[in-house]
């Protein structure tokens, strides 16, 4: 099977799909039952707004933008899920209203988007999607670690029976099989955030750095969280990183993540998640620019929150020079993180957002003019 091939034609359709969804009022896919009208919403601003981006954030803009729709008559938002690097590109192209991306923006893209917006180009972390480590061996419950993680995401374990990871799951019967990697061809903040694991809890295993582009060098790339889960639930053997949203929605077996406070492995809940998002420091206090500092994500301190948490944020101008377009994007952001949507997140695969940092979102919302 081209796993290439098939990833890319299973994440189009994806694209597809959420960007008919966000239009309608039809309650046809999994982020339109979810969809929760605001009762006290603060409508207004033009009629449609347009952004792209992040994957790992495609099935929480759907209850969003479907949200946005029931609870402001008349107006729309079109959301195409074509990764983080587009959604930086687009947005400080000025193609789009704002942008999706799972990684802050930083240096040059930062420069191009304050260049764009004429003004200060804010970070808004309005989802938190953690990452899950997914994998295809039927009947087998894994539990690894940040080192032997690395070392199979950079080529140097390659069969299911490695003594490392025999090691770390003794008792269980490991197929004699090669690994298969699926990585994400495009540009990824997924990518930077799960290569940023490695690198920290990997005790030097991981030497390839971060980057939304994935530099293991072993595997075969799928494009879009949607195509790599696809890949990964096809083919026996595989593992991949994908936004947890998409494990859950495919029913894909899931990596127990040893840390240094968890030997015997922290499994994926929304307890577990919302743990470590519970931890959260910005990067800049004090200011409207929510950049989550996740260094302390990655090697926990204390037990049961697990390791690999996805930040993702709606790239935003702090000051649109079209007054209707503001005040169109603040509508719809109060509408993303209000209680009540956020609240439908969890059977998607996202952890809602805790009420005190609602509040710091709500300022910066505010804020936007």
């Amino acid at each position: 099977m081209d796993l290439k091939r098939t990833g890319a034609l299973l994440g189009l359709a994806a694209l597809t799909t959420v960007g008919l969804a966000a239009c309608s009022d039809d309650n046809t896919g999994s982020g339109d039952t979810a969809a929760q009208s605001v009762s006290d919403a603060e409508c207004g601003g033009k009629e449609t707004l347009t952004a792209s981006g992040s994957s790992a954030q495609n099935n929480a803009m759907t209850i969003f933008a479907n949200s946005y729709a029931m609870s402001c008559e008349g107006q729309t938002l079109n959301y195409n899920s074509n990764g983080s690097g587009a959604g930086v590109s687009e947005f400080t192209g000025g193609i789009t209203d704002f942008g999706g991306s799972d990684s802050p923006l930083e240096d040059a893209d930062y420069t191009a988007a304050e260049e764009r917006c004429g003004s200060e180009a804010w970070n808004i972390p309005a989802v938190f999607g953690p990452i899950a480590v997914a994998y295809n061996l039927d009947g087998v419950d894994l539990k690894l670690s940040g080192p032997t993680l690395a070392r199979i995401f950079n080529g140097e374990i390659t069969k299911w029976n490695d003594p490392a990871i025999a090691e770390e799951n003794e008792g269980t019967d490991l197929p004699d099989e090669d690994i298969t990697v699926i990585f994400r061809s495009d540009e990824s903040g997924t990518t930077d955030n799960f290569q940023k694991y490695l690198d920290a809890a990997s005790e030097g295993a991981w030497t390839q750095g971060a980057g939304k582009t994935f530099n293991g060098g072993v595997g075969e790339g799928s494009r879009g969280n949607e195509g790599v889960s696809a890949a990964i639930g096809q083919t026996p053997g595989t593992i991949t990183y994908t936004e947890w949203s998409y494990a859950k929605n495919q029913d894909l077996s899931m990596v127990n993540v040893i840390t240094p406070s968890d030997p015997e492995g922290v499994e994926l809940t929304a307890e577990t998640a919302g743990t470590t998002i519970d931890s959260a420091s910005l990067q800049n206090e004090g200011t409207n620019d929510l950049v989550i500092d996740t260094s302390s994500f990655y090697v926990p301190g204390s037990p049961g929150a697990y390791p690999i948490i996805l930040p993702t944020y709606e790239l935003v101008c702090s000051e649109y020079e079209d007054p209707e377009t503001a005040e169109a994007v603040k509508s719809f952001l109060n509408v993303a993180v209000s209680e009540e949507v956020q609240g439908q997140l969890e059977g998607e695969g996202y952890i809602p957002v805790p009420d005190e940092f609602r509040n710091k979102l709500l300022t910066a919302i505010d804020a936007i003019s």
